[in-house]
């Protein structure tokens, strides 16, 4: 069976972190492992490594294969170099203090590495907010700078503008001067007007006595539309008369009726005497024969 150290995603969407375990090669990614050795979130700069070096260094000398990724991981750590001086000690290359020594002064470099790294991205983060914060200075400035501009415009246009407003009205005088014999020219225009609005209103005064003569014509044509009225009301009761010898007309039917039903019994009685009379001569023969008979016989 091939043993692998691989990882097995975890998390969600965009914000995916890493097991890493030790399984078969055969099983699926996030399926069955044998072992977990440790956890890999690659979202943190730098990225948090979190492994139990003693398990995967055991795996590794027992011949577990790691995939591309877990052995950057692995080196990262130092598991492989740890893996390489436990070979050179079985070989005999050395003994395990001087293996131990030299994966110190290894681990030593490896640290001093990434608090320099650590501490370079907190200083570019510093830098950032400093810059930040000198640009918004800036624009704060240059704002306040503006609006001191306008204010200062503002309070010139003020200043001078008392001035201006002044002189226009004295301007603006001898122009009311020249309109006013204008306006008496007009007013005496409409008064030599007004003796023919005097007329006009006049005439209209004369021409409204058709106007009343119209209305009384009107009011002498309502008797005559009224007399059509009076005539449809005074047909009314002969409508209504007819409708009265409608029913009295009505009981005189019922009557006919009536002996109708009465007479039918006795029609039907003398059908019945008709068929008497027609079944007894029909009998008449057949007696008949029998006393013929009964006289031949004694």
């Amino acid at each position: 069976m091939a043993v692998k150290i691989r990882l097995a995603r975890k998390g969600r969407k965009r914000k995916a972190f890493y097991h890493i375990v030790v399984a078969d090669s055969r099983a699926p990614r996030d399926g069955r492992f044998i072992e977990k050795l440790g956890v890999y979130n690659p979202i943190t700069d730098p990225a948090t490594i979190e492994i139990d070096f003693d398990r995967t260094v055991d795996w590794l000398q027992k011949g577990a294969q790691p995939t591309d990724t877990c052995r950057a991981i692995l080196s990262y750590k130092g598991v492989m170099l740890k893996k390489h001086l436990l070979e050179g000690v079985r070989k005999g290359a050395f003994d395990e203090a001087e293996a131990e020594r030299r994966f110190q002064i290894w681990l030593k470099e490896k640290e001093q590495k990434i608090e320099a790294k650590k501490s370079g991205i907190e200083k570019e983060l510093e830098e950032e907010k400093k810059k930040r914060i000198e640009a918004e200075k800036q624009v704060n400035e240059e704002r306040a700078k503006a609006l001191a501009e306008k204010r200062a415009a503002l309070a010139e246009q003020e200043a001078a503008g008392d001035e201006p407003v002044e002189e226009e009205a004295k301007a603006e005088e001898p122009a009311a001067e020249t309109e006013a014999p204008a306006a008496e020219e007009a007013k005496a225009e409409e008064k030599a007007d007004s003796p023919a609005a005097e007329e006009a209103k006049a005439k209209e005064k004369a021409e409204a006595p058709t106007a009343e003569e119209t209305k009384a014509e009107e009011k002498a044509e309502e008797p005559a539309a009224e007399e059509p009225k009076a005539e449809e009301k005074a047909e009314e009761p002969a409508v209504e008369e007819t409708k009265a010898e409608e029913k009295a007309e009505e009981p005189a039917a019922e009557e006919t009726k009536a002996e109708e039903k009465a007479e039918k019994p006795a029609a039907e009685e003398t059908k019945a005497e008709e068929k008497a009379d027609a079944d007894e001569k029909a009998d008449a023969p057949a007696t008949e024969e029998k006393e013929k008979d009964g006289k031949k016989e004694e």
